[in-house]
């Protein structure tokens, strides 16, 4: 969304505000992979922007997603297999046209046009758009709202908080916070909301990473461990 204020902050105070151990600072120079974050002609904070800019998504939501999912490290990987600073699962970034999760624009464009989609799905309600973004549109449907999945309830929540202190970028940039979540999304400057049948493909072709996003291998061997005791 325009008119968001960045300001610049000291980098290493950034840093000795981080709760996150995987942004570090030495001597007040960040650490190689936010360089590599900031290298070239577009700063993360310039992607953010054209994000918010074209999907209609403010860039503090943006942002806070961002630190929630990957802590804006462009090649982290889940053990789900969620790629990139969004954490794109598969079929969701080949959805959005985003052939390199791990290259920062591309993620982050893919990763706003989704979430821009969850807003106008659900009236510009940020928390069940993060919910769906977290644990699919099919499980906030089935509960009525967030569903009652630690996870999913704690990561609303963190971006939430996020949004409402403002949130700095490897950088040191500083993104200003959102008093209002709900004012997040602003549906007049947003592409063309999916059809019926759009979000049908795209729900069907994320059911199993959203599956694997809940339970891996190693719960499998649990659950049929558990019932041969039973047969």
């Amino acid at each position: 969304m325009k008119g968001v204020l960045f300001m610049q902050i000291d980098p290493i105070t950034a840093a000795l505000g981080s709760t996150t151990a995987s942004t570090t600072s030495v001597n007040g120079v960040n650490n190689f992979e936010s360089y590599l974050n900031n290298a070239g002609n577009n700063s993360l904070a310039s992607i953010f922007q054209k994000a918010a800019d074209t999907y209609g998504v403010s860039v503090s939501l943006l942002t806070a997603m961002a630190k929630q999912e990957s802590n804006f490290q462009a090649n982290a990987t889940s053990k789900s297999g969620a790629m990139g600073i969004m954490q794109l699962m598969p079929s969701t970034a080949s959805y959005f046209g985003c052939t390199d999760p791990y290259d920062p624009e591309q993620n982050i464009m893919a990763g706003a046009k989704y979430i821009s989609e969850l807003l106008n799905k659900y009236n510009g309600d940020t928390s069940l758009a993060l919910a769906a973004y977290n644990a699919g549109s099919g499980n906030v449907a089935k509960y009525g709202g967030i569903p009652p999945f630690k996870e999913t309830q704690n990561y609303v929540a963190k971006i939430t908080g996020y949004m409402q202190e403002g949130v700095t970028l490897p950088d040191g940039t500083a993104v200003a916070a959102s008093a209002n979540s709900n004012a997040a999304y602003n549906a007049g400057t947003a592409d063309n909301s999916l059809s019926v049948s759009q979000w049908d493909s795209l729900e069907q072709d994320a059911l199993q990473d959203i599956l694997d996003r809940f339970f891996n291998y190693d719960d499998y061997l649990r659950f049929l461990n558990m019932f041969m005791k039973f047969m």
